[in-house]
């Protein structure tokens, strides 16, 4: 199929024009990461309040982390196969109502199945990475690196607004108050969604690839060795992105360093992200994307030594907000972008679903083994080298991958 075949079937596979799925999808992505991203800053004032050790709150965000990637796939193979409002429909209102349960959650148990099981499979279904996918079969193939880019950056920008106004909020009106607040946000994901629907064949008959099953899909993406690679390399992502995202503050806090820090750095992140997105976006149409994901994970070791090596102050937790936030979720577009690339757009959200499995297991593994640990040593050191090792593995795992179409049988094909 011609780019010029494609981008027309592309553009029939939706009444909306480019910029409006565009918008949508990006305050999507805002509304939803927002939250999730501002989760750390409950963790010392809900503890206090139960008397809980670190690690009951730990726990239940490491299983959002780990349900957010276990649902994934299966998100994403409904949306490829049904399409993705329902999908984003269902998971606004379980993410929604995560968030509510968890103001009223009074247990350890009701606070594992709100903010751990319901926002969980609620972020599998309305985060991001949906929107990614949506985005991979309703626009032209030449806004797709752009888009991928300008979709994880408003991810990043909800990082930068929901801290600051979260940390606000819950001096203002109190934590439980203020995960009502942030329920209801996510709610306006459900009106957004129209505008992201895409029509089972249009869009399919718009997606690259040839005509397979959802199980033949999945044989032939986990018997590529490049594709094994990259999710592999994807898991240390996840184990540095959550631990910091949930444990920041308390870190900065143990220094003896104001609550603001912990906030306004998980929000420079967000901005920094923002542009960092772009930016990977931008590079992953214009460089090779294994060393554009390699150099990342490096980087993001480098700047964690640095930041562990320098003696607390708020400078230097802002400015390792800055450094790490530009390489934060700057793997995202090269890594859909690759997988794309590799297997076509038709099971696009599903493929991108089982490397987002592997990132979310690192979340999970990044988020409990904080607060264990914490609770063993007094101390968070332990896994910011752990968090340094994997960085120099991932940089390693990515170079060896194959930047090219998986080779098919003219049958199959």
């Amino acid at each position: 199929m011609t780019a010029a075949a494609e981008t027309t079937l592309a553009r029939r596979a939706t009444r909306f024009a480019p910029e409006i799925i565009l918008a949508a999808g990006c305050l999507c992505g805002l509304i939803t990461f927002g939250p999730r991203a501002s989760a750390g800053l409950f963790q010392i004032p809900m503890s206090q309040e139960y008397g809980w050790g670190r690690e009951v709150f730990s726990f239940a965000i490491a299983i959002q982390n780990l349900l957010w990637g276990v649902g994934q796939p299966f998100a994403g193979a409904i949306a490829d196969r049904f399409g993705t409002i329902r999908v984003l429909i269902l998971g606004a209102i379980l993410y929604a109502g995560g968030l509510a349960l968890m103001a009223v959650a009074s247990t350890p148990g009701l606070m594992t199945i709100g903010a751990g099981v319901l926002i969980g499979f609620g972020l599998s279904g309305c985060s991001f990475n949906l929107v990614l996918g949506a985005f991979g079969k309703l626009l032209p193939e030449k806004w797709r690196g752009l888009s991928f880019g300008l979709g994880t950056a408003a991810g990043s920008f909800g990082q930068f607004l929901f801290p600051p106004f979260g940390s606000l909020l819950i001096d203002r009106i109190g934590w439980q108050q203020t995960t009502m607040v942030f329920a209801a946000t996510v709610l306006l994901v459900i009106p957004l969604s129209v505008t992201l629907a895409t029509r089972g064949n249009a869009a399919e008959s718009a997606a690259k690839g040839p005509s397979q099953s959802i199980s033949q899909a999945l044989r032939e993406a986990f018997r590529h060795p490049s594709y094994v690679f990259l999710v592999l390399g994807f898991f240390t992502c996840g184990f540095q992105l959550a631990f910091i995202t949930a444990h920041m503050p308390a870190y900065l806090k143990d220094q003896n360093l104001p609550a603001w820090v912990g906030a306004w750095t998980l929000a420079v992140i967000g901005l920094a992200n923002a542009v960092g997105s772009l930016a990977s976006g931008w590079l992953s149409g214009r460089m090779p994307k294994r060393w554009l994901l390699s150099g990342i994970y490096l980087a993001r070791s480098v700047a964690v030594l640095i930041f562990i090596m320098l003696p607390p102050s708020p400078a230097n937790a802002l400015a390792f907000g800055v450094f790490i936030g530009v390489l934060w979720l700057s793997t995202v577009p090269p890594t859909s972008s690759l997988v794309a690339l590799m297997f076509g757009t038709r099971y696009l959200a599903m493929l991108y679903g089982f490397a987002f499995f592997s990132h979310q297991l690192g979340g999970f593994l990044g988020v409990w083994l904080g607060g264990v640990l914490y609770e063993r040593t007094g101390s968070y050191n332990i896994v910011w080298w752990i968090s340094i090792a994997l960085g120099v593995a991932s940089a390693i795992i990515n170079l060896p991958i194959r930047e090219q179409p998986v080779e098919r049988s003219a049958a199959a094909a």
